[in-house]
C-alpha cells in the first residue's frame, strides 16, 4: 500500500511539473535561471573572499613570527657577548647571569623557530587554497557572462517566435485555414457573395426566357419605333418653319 502510494505520489508530482512546464512564462523561468546564478556566484565569491582573507591572516602571522625570531636571535646574541665581555673583565657572576639569559633567548628562539616553521607551512596551503579559489570566481564569472549573452540571444529568439506566430495566425486567417469564430475570415465572405451573385444570374436568366419579359421586350420595341417616328414629324416641322426665313435672306454679293 505505501509503494502505491509512493508510485501515485511521483506521478503527480511529475503531472505537475509538466503541466507547471507548459503554463510557465519562458521570460520569467530565464531570469529565475540567470538570478539563482548570480546568486550562485555571489555565495562563491563570499567563500573565496573568506579563504583568501585567511591567507592574508596567516601572512600577517608569518611576518610576526619571522619578527620575533629575528628579535630573540639577536637578543640570545647580545646576551652572548655581554656574557664574553663580562668574563673577560674577571666578573665571572655576571658572566653567568649573561649565559643563563643567552640560554633563554635560546630556547624561545627555538620554539619561535618551530611556530616559524609551522606558520610557513600553513602559509603554503593557504596560498593554494586562496589560487584555487579565484580560479573558481574567475571561471564561475565566466560562466555567468556565457548565462547573460545566452539570457539575451534567448530572449530575442522568443520574441522572434512570439512574431512568427503572429504572424502565422494572420497568413492562417487570410487563407482561410483559421478556425470558424465570430469574426468571419475572407474565404467566408468570398463565398457568400459569389453565392448571392450566381442566384441573381440565374434569376435574371430565368425572368429573361418567360413570357412576360418577352412581352415587355415588344413594348419596348413599339415605344422605340413610335419615339422613332415622333422624332422624324418634329424635324420635318422644325424643316418647313425655317424655309421662309431662309427666302428672305439677302444672298451673296456678285
Amino acid at each position: 500500500m505505501f509503494k502505491v502510494i509512493r508510485r501515485a505520489w511521483r506521478y503527480l508530482v511529475f503531472a505537475l511539473s509538466g503541466r507547471l512546464d507548459e503554463l510557465s512564462d519562458p521570460r520569467i523561468q530565464i531570469e529565475q535561471a540567470i538570478q539563482e546564478a548570480k546568486e550562485q556566484h555571489q555565495r562563491l565569491s563570499q567563500q573565496a573572499a573568506a579563504v583568501i582573507g585567511n591567507e592574508r591572516e596567516l601572512q600577517m602571522k608569518l611576518t610576526r613570527s619571522l619578527e620575533e625570531t629575528e628579535r630573540l636571535q639577536a637578543n640570545a646574541r647580545q646576551a652572548v657577548l655581554l656574557a664574553e665581555q663580562a668574563r673577560a673583565a674577571g666578573d665571572e657572576r655576571k658572566a653567568l647571569s649573561y649565559e643563563d639569559s643567552a640560554r633563554a633567548f635560546a630556547s624561545r628562539l627555538v620554539a619561535a623557530e618551530t611556530a616559524l616553521r609551522d606558520a610557513q607551512l600553513m602559509h603554503e596551503r593557504a596560498g593554494q587554497s586562496s589560487a584555487q579559489a579565484r580560479a573558481a570566481v574567475e571561471t564561475n564569472a565566466m560562466a555567468l557572462q556565457k548565462k547573460i549573452a545566452e539570457r539575451m540571444r534567448l530572449l530575442s529568439q522568443l520574441d522572434q517566435a512570439a512574431m512568427q506566430e503572429q504572424l502565422n495566425r494572420a497568413m492562417g486567417d487570410l487563407s482561410g485555414l483559421a478556425p470558424a469564430g465570430e469574426t468571419p475570415t475572407m474565404d467566408q465572405v468570398r463565398d457568400k457573395i459569389e453565392k448571392r451573385y450566381a442566384r441573381a444570374l440565374g434569376e435574371a436568366e430565368l425572368t429573361s426566357g418567360s413570357v412576360e419579359a418577352r412581352m415587355i421586350e415588344v413594348e419596348r420595341a413599339a415605344i422605340d419605333v413610335e419615339g422613332a417616328a415622333r422624332l422624324e414629324a418634329i424635324r420635318e416641322s422644325l424643316a418647313l418653319e425655317r424655309k421662309p426665313d431662309q427666302g428672305d435672306r439677302p444672298g451673296p454679293t456678285p
